[in-house]
């Protein structure tokens, strides 16, 4: 299968019939080209989703072939990680990478969609934001055959490739070792229930409560934002309850690190009055007092594979992929509650 190609000055020049250079000055205006002519020109382009190049003088020769990558933000470690991973890849097979952040804003993640496809980027991989509900700028990127991988928050997996954890079967997993270690009541803190790892992990947990007959109480799910301060927020609500829970699962790591700070400062102790499980990496699990309980990711192959399946795409490959990559349950200390004498 052929890689489907930008709309290039050259392609409006054949089909008006006039000569490259003429067709660049009618998109400009000049006043050397005839209003008619200009008028045309910029219908063809706008028909044929022809967009300028600001690196074409650069392209004439040793040009770096270049990818364009969308993050909610670079300072975590779980984006970072996958971005090395990403970046790696890339370059090993000769590509050169664009990283640009969506600040967890729709509105960002636009206009760095729009920024990527001016620069003439030849595919983009992205983590949606948590603000994106509606989904139309994605789609409209394969109106303009521009290829694009999906990986962790991923959308539309009928149209595009994606790169995920294994949500649903982790969140399941952890919620069984609590209940396993001695806990019974198990609340579940997570960001927007649109988010389609939200809803994976949250089904997880479900299941567990399911398999082992316990009732589901929808006061111990807690799912608004993705957001240290709203994990707190939860946690106190959660913990406030004529009955609160013995133990909580949080579905990041920023959730968790927010669910730890409020048990400390209510007097709790962690793992004997609430236990606590996160997704986090193994170093970050480690620095903190009880060392923490983790789902940890395979980051660093996550970004490897994603850049995989661009590139597969770019050399002809459109098969639309959904890859998985296993996550691992380390138990330490903020999960095992201890015998009461």
């Amino acid at each position: 299968m052929t890689q489907p190609k930008h709309t290039s000055l050259k392609d409006l020049a054949r089909v008006l019939g006039v000569s490259v250079p003429t067709v660049s000055r009618a998109l400009k205006d000049s006043p050397e080209i005839s209003r008619s002519l200009c008028e045309r020109a910029k219908a063809l382009a706008h028909e044929m989703n022809y967009r300028p190049n600001p690196f074409a003088m650069s392209l004439r020769k040793n040009a770096p072939r270049i990818i364009g990558v969308i993050v909610p933000d670079i300072v975590t470690h779980f984006f970072s990680s996958i971005l090395s991973g990403i970046e790696d890849t890339a370059v090993d097979a000769g590509y050169f990478v664009i990283i640009t952040t969506s600040h967890e804003s729709c509105e960002h993640e636009k206009r760095n969609i729009e920024n990527l496809v001016n620069m003439r980027v030849e595919g983009i991989i992205a983590c949606l934001s948590q603000e994106t509900t509606d989904y139309a700028h994605w789609e409209a990127l394969s109106d303009i055959n521009m290829p694009l991988i999906l990986f962790d928050r991923v959308c539309l997996p009928q149209r595009f490739s994606t790169v995920i954890a294994d949500g649903e079967q982790s969140a399941y997993a952890a919620t069984l070792h609590l209940l396993d270690s001695g806990s019974r009541r198990v609340a579940f803190i997570g960001g927007a229930n649109h988010l389609d790892i939200v809803r994976r992990r949250k089904h997880g947990y479900l299941e567990a409560l399911r398999e082992r007959h316990i009732p589901i109480e929808k006061e111990l799910v807690v799912c608004r934002k993705i957001d240290y301060e709203e994990g707190k927020k939860a946690t106190e609500e959660l913990l406030s309850l004529p009955h609160p829970p013995d133990a909580i699962l949080a579905m990041n790591d920023t959730l968790a690190f927010a669910a730890m700070e409020v048990i400390r400062s209510r007097g709790l102790s962690i793992p004997q009055d609430v236990a606590l499980i996160g997704y986090t990496d193994e170093q970050h699990a480690n620095y903190v007092q009880p060392k923490l309980s983790a789902v940890c990711h395979q980051t660093y192959r996550m970004g490897e594979a994603a850049c995989r399946l661009l590139i597969d795409q770019l050399r002809g490959d459109c098969t639309i992929r959904q890859v998985v990559i296993p996550t691992s349950l380390q138990i330490r200390e903020s999960s095992m509650k201890q015998a009461r004498p």
